[in-house]
C-alpha cells in the first residue's frame, strides 16, 4: 500500500470517527429509532459543509479528490475540531513533512550537540525521533526513568514501555489517562508517516500483547504533541508534579527534545533536587 493510500484511508477513518461524535439535535436534525448509527448521517454533514453528498462520499471514503482549504475549514468548524484536530486533519488531506533518508540519520555520542543540550538542563530531559524512541537523554533523566541506553531498540520505545513495563504502570500516577494520551499521540503519528514499516509492527505487536491498547485504538483520538501536566511516582522520593513540554529541533521534524520541569506540588523542585544529588531515602 502506498503512503498516499494509508494517508486517505487515515482520513477515511478519522473523519467517520468525528462525525460520530456529533448529535443530530445539535443541529436540529430528527432523532429516533430509524437512525441506526451514532452521529450525523453522511447526507447531513454534507449539506452543513455545503457540498454534495456523492462529493463528501467520496472524500470520506478515502478517495483521491481535491479538496480546498476553505471547504477543509468548513468541515473542521461542523466537525468541531479542536486546534490539534484540525491540524491533523489538513495534515492527512494534504502532504506530510518529509523526513531525511535512513542514510542522513545520524547517531547521537555524548560529544553531539544535542546531547550537549540536553545535558545543559537541570531536570530531565530527552531526546526522542518520531519513531517514539529515546534517541538520548540527561543523567536527571536516567535517575527519573532508568538508563534507556543500555536496552534494545523496542524497549526504548515510549508506547511499548507505556503498556508493556510493569514498572511504567508504577510509574505513572494516572496511567491510563498517560496511556490513552500515547495511543493518541501514535495514532496521529501512524497517520502522517503510516508508510513506515516500523509503525504498523508497532502497533501490531501491541494489539497482540495489551488488551487496553486493543480497545482503546479504535476511537481514533489523536495528540499532536505531548505537552501536558503529568504526575510521577518514584520510589526513592514519591510523588512528583511535572510540565512536560516538547520541543522542536528545527533541522530535524522527525525529533523532539522533551523536557520535564517540576511545579509546586508536591514540592518536586526540591524532591528531585534530592534524587539528582545521590540524597534520597526510599520513600514509605
Amino acid at each position: 500500500m502506498t503512503e498516499r493510500v494509508k494517508r486517505r484511508a487515515g482520513l477515511s477513518d478519522f473523519l467517520r470517527t468525528r462525525r460520530a461524535r456529533l448529535r443530530p439535535e445539535q443541529f436540529d436534525f430528527p432523532t429516533g429509532a430509524r437512525r441506526h448509527t451514532p452521529g450525523l448521517r453522511r447526507e447531513e454533514l454534507a449539506g452543513l459543509v455545503g457540498v454534495g453528498i456523492s462529493w463528501y462520499t467520496w472524500l470520506e471514503q478515502g478517495r483521491d479528490i481535491q479538496v480546498s482549504d476553505h471547504v477543509l475549514s468548513r468541515l473542521a468548524d461542523i466537525l468541531q475540531l479542536d486546534v490539534e484536530e484540525r491540524r491533523h486533519l489538513f495534515t492527512l488531506a494534504r502532504d506530510r513533512i518529509p523526513l531525511p533518508g535512513e542514510a542522513d540519520r545520524e547517531k547521537l555520542s555524548p560529544h553531539t550537540p544535542y546531547q550537549a543540550i540536553l545535558d545543559a538542563f537541570l531536570y530531565p530531559a530527552q531526546l526522542l525521533d518520531h519513531r517514539l524512541n529515546v534517541v538520548a537523554g540527561n543523567s536527571s533523566a536516567s535517575q527519573l526513568f532508568g538508563d534507556y541506553s543500555t536496552l534494545s531498540e523496542r524497549e526504548r520505545n515510549l508506547a511499548w514501555s507505556l503498556f508493556m513495563n510493569p514498572l511504567q504502570r508504577q510509574r505513572f500516577v494516572h496511567w491510563e489517562r498517560a496511556a490513552r494520551g500515547c495511543i493518541a499521540h501514535l495514532r496521529a503519528i501512524r497517520d502522517q508517516y503510516g508508510d513506515e514499516a516500523w509503525v504498523t509492527e508497532l502497533i501490531a505487536d501491541l494489539q497482540a500483547a495489551s488488551p487496553e491498547f486493543r480497545a482503546w485504538w479504535p476511537a481514533h483520538e489523536i495528540l499532536l504533541t505531548c505537552n501536558s501536566f503529568g504526575e510521577l511516582y518514584h520510589p526513592l522520593v514519591g510523588n512528583l508534579a511535572l510540565q512536560i513540554t516538547t520541543l522542536t529541533v528545527p533541522e530535524r521534524p522527525d525529533w523532539g527534545m522533551v523536557v520535564y520541569t517540576p511545579l509546586s506540588q508536591t514540592d518536586t523542585a526540591t524532591k528531585l533536587d534530592a534524587l539528582m544529588r545521590g540524597e534520597a531515602y526510599p520513600h514509605l
